[in-house]
């Protein structure tokens, strides 16, 4: 199974170029993905010095991804999408969101893991939140 994550918004808050405050429950999920053996792929806007800051952010977490921008087995096509068989963005229609007062809103991942967890059939129950 392959996830692809994306970052701002996503596994932070809105602060981009900088890094935002760690979203809520992000990081224990990718860490619950990798455990359980899924890929995981950095699929982001991000390039070049701030793509490597966001890197090195979840490396220091535990998160190594699989593929950054690319899934490394993608051969058959050329274009710039990349497969996976799940993509978690906060801009994606569905997904979860909180909205704090005066933030833009942020994955909600109380609710994205679990539905995520589900989606890519993985073992029941899923690991408790945290």
């Amino acid at each position: 199974m392959i996830v692809a994550v994306d970052f701002d918004g996503t596994l932070v808050e809105h602060e981009y170029p900088a890094i935002g405050a760690e979203v809520e429950g992000a990081f224990d999920w990718l860490l619950r993905f990798q455990g359980a053996g899924v890929k995981l792929i950095l699929w982001t806007m991000r390039s070049d010095q701030t793509l490597a800051e966001a890197v090195e952010f979840c490396a220091e977490r535990g998160v190594a991804f699989w593929g950054i921008n690319e899934n490394p087995e993608q051969s058959w096509s050329t274009s710039p999408k990349q497969y996976a068989n799940l993509y978690i963005d906060d801009a994606a229609v569905g997904c979860p969101l909180l909205a704090e007062s005066g933030r833009r809103p942020f994955v909600d991942w109380y609710v994205a893991g679990p539905m995520a967890w589900s989606a890519l059939g993985l073992a029941s129950p899923h690991p408790a939140s945290t």
